[in-house]
C-alpha cells in the first residue's frame, strides 16, 4: 500500500465509524459506494427490477438500523451482503416463492471443457449444443440444496474468498470447501446425466 493512501476496507470502516457515531453522510457514501453490486446480487434472487430495488433498499435499511453491531471483524462489503442475501431470501420464503433460475452467461460457467470446444465453431448444431449445455448447467446449480447452492455461487460466480464465504454463511471454511466440492460434484453427475437424457436423481432411484 502506498504510504498515506488507505485501501478500500479501511475507507470502508472510517465510514462506518463516522456512521456509528451518528454521520448520516458518511453511510450515504456507503450506500452510493455498494447499491449498484447489492442489486446485482439481489437480481440474482428477483428478478423483477423494481422488485429487487425495493429488497435493496430494505437491505440497507436493516443495515443502518444494525449498524452498531458492525465489529470489523469482517470486510464491511461481507457483512452487507450478507444482510442483502438474507433479505432477498426472506422476501421470497414470505411470499412462498423459491429464488428463480440463475440466468447465468456460460461463459462465465468455466465448468466443463465442452464449454471451450463448443465456443471454436458457430454452426447452427454449435449452437444448440451451447443452449443445451446452458440450460443443463443452470438447472444443475439451481436444483443443489440451499447451502451448496449458495457456497458455489459465492465462489465460482462472485469470486469470493473461502474466508469471506465463511463469514457470510456462518460457518467453518472447511464447510465451506466441503460444500463448494459437493457442489461442483453434483453439478458434474446432473450435467452429464441431463445431457444424457437424464437425470442423476432418477438414476439414484433405479
Amino acid at each position: 500500500m502506498v504510504a498515506g493512501v488507505a485501501t478500500d476496507e479501511e475507507s470502508d470502516r472510517a465510514l462506518v465509524q463516522r456512521a456509528q457515531a451518528g454521520d448520516l453522510r458518511a453511510f450515504d457514501l456507503l450506500v452510493i459506494k455498494y447499491q449498484n453490486r447489492l442489486l446485482s446480487v439481489i437480481s440474482k434472487f428477483i428478478k423483477d427490477s423494481d422488485e429487487a430495488q425495493d429488497v435493496a433498499q430494505e437491505a440497507f435499511i436493516k443495515a443502518f438500523k444494525a449498524l452498531d453491531s458492525f465489529r470489523g471483524e469482517s470486510a464491511f462489503y461481507t457483512w452487507l451482503y450478507r444482510i442483502a442475501t438474507n433479505t432477498a431470501k426472506n422476501h421470497l420464503v414470505a411470499r412462498s416463492r423459491r429464488a428463480p433460475s440463475l440466468d447465468w452467461d456460460i461463459d462465465d460457467a468455466v465448468l466443463y471443457d465442452e464449454s471451450d470446444r463448443l465456443h471454436e465453431v458457430d454452426t447452427p448444431e454449435a449452437n444448440l449444443a451451447r443452449e443445451e449445455l446452458k440450460l443443463a448447467i443452470d438447472a444443475a446449480v439451481n436444483d443443489l440444496p440451499d447451502e451448496l447452492r449458495t457456497a458455489f455461487y459465492l465462489r465460482e460466480f462472485d469470486g469470493l474468498s473461502y474466508e469471506d464465504i465463511a463469514a457470510i454463511m456462518d460457518c467453518p471454511i472447511g464447510t465451506v470447501r466441503s460444500r463448494i466440492f459437493r457442489g461442483r460434484e453434483t453439478i458434474d453427475l446432473n450435467v452429464a446425466a441431463q445431457l444424457s437424457g437424464e437425470s442423476a436423481l432418477q438414476r439414484d432411484k433405479e
